[in-house]
């Protein structure tokens, strides 16, 4: 199977979660409402981006720019909280947008950079995700999954490629002792806990009394990198073995381990999704990854190339490390069981 709970053994699961749940409310509790309000927050590993259908779908004039798919994890919890509902129907209000960064969550407007079918004068700003989601003091679950965005993790890695393309070129020196103006890793990481606190302390006052879910990435990079092709552009390409070594355990663990950290502090659930994709990362057969590598399988709506990126070269599309179908269903599988515990503790 390519998810790590099977889907029998899920549903027997979500059977008996939303029996217990169901049993536990009393008749006319939870604010008399008949239905759970459940707000998705975050960036394109959280949107989708390339896996599914777009939504909204394409040439609907509602269409703003941030890749929300029908094949993300958001959509695949609500089809399974549909079928078991957990004593009422939960409603999905997803408004995760690709390319966010912390402060979208709470603080400042984006303005998407989706390459499908962008508007010719480029796409115009979003409100926050806290207003765009309507958060209030009837807002029963709100799910997270932002960050990598805000070191920014993409950029970070085209600078390994460009240190990678020479032969004494260094991605973690670059970062361990950056140019002057730039930021190093500590300062990066340390910067994203103080903006991760104020973003959960908006959620929080936004809807006071809803159970607070953040979600953390995924095992992208291999436990040992010398399973990387660097040849390949569908895995890492020419980034060196030693920085993606680095890449793994100083930046992508740290900053799990950093939203994990101000989680605990808030008293939220964090949800590890890098334990269940070990052995799942971009640099693995395309029958065992659930990440694509910087070139990868897409919807046919997908461009091929982005900026100096041409992946038609490779028959693939522009996927930029991004988690695929299994990957979703990974974490589905994960925030599903989350969300349900949290109703039941309401």
């Amino acid at each position: 199977m390519r998810h790590s709970v099977s889907r029998p053994r899920l549903r027997a699961l979500t059977v008996g979660l939303a029996l217990a749940a169901s049993a536990l409310l009393p008749s006319g509790s939870a604010g008399a409402a008949d239905q759970y309000e459940w707000a998705a927050l975050g960036d394109s590993y959280t949107a989708g981006v390339f896996v599914g259908d777009p939504l909204p779908a394409l040439g609907d004039a509602s269409r703003d720019g941030c890749d929300r798919t029908s094949g993300a994890y958001p959509g695949l919890v609500q089809q399974e909280l549909d079928e078991f509902p957990p004593g009422k129907y939960v409603h999905l209000n997803n408004v995760s947008c690709g390319a966010a960064v912390i402060t979208d969550i709470g603080t400042t407007k984006q303005t998407p950079i989706s390459p499908v079918e962008a508007p010719e004068a480029g796409w115009p700003a979003v409100d926050t995700q806290i207003k765009r989601a309507g958060l209030n003091d009837q807002t029963d679950v709100v799910t997270i999954g932002v960050g990598g965005n805000s070191l920014p993790f993409g950029g970070m890695l085209l600078t390994c490629l460009e240190e990678g393309a020479k032969v004494s070129g260094s991605c973690r020196e670059h970062y361990t002792n950056p140019p002057e103006g730039e930021e190093s890793i500590e300062q990066k990481l340390a910067r994203v806990q103080d903006e991760y606190i104020q973003m959960l302390a908006e959620v929080h006052t936004a809807a006071p009394n809803a159970k607070v879910i953040t979600v953390g990435y995924p095992a992208v990079l291999p436990e040992d990198a010398s399973s990387c092709n660097r040849l390949a552009l569908t895995e890492l390409s020419l980034i060196k073995h030693a920085d993606v070594d680095w890449l793994r355990d100083d930046v992508l663990k740290q900053l799990n381990s950093t939203i994990q950290r101000v989680s605990n502090f808030f008293g939220d659930r964090y949800v590890d999704i890098y334990s269940s994709s070990v052995g799942h990362d971009a640099c693995q057969p395309a029958a065992e990854k659930w990440v694509e590598g910087l070139c990868g399988d897409a919807g046919d709506y997908w461009p091929a190339a982005i900026g100096m990126l041409n992946c038609g070269v490779v028959g693939k599309r522009a996927t930029l490390v991004h988690p695929n179908a299994a990957g979703h269903e990974n974490v589905a599988n994960h925030v599903e069981r989350a969300i349900r515990i949290a109703l039941l503790e309401r």
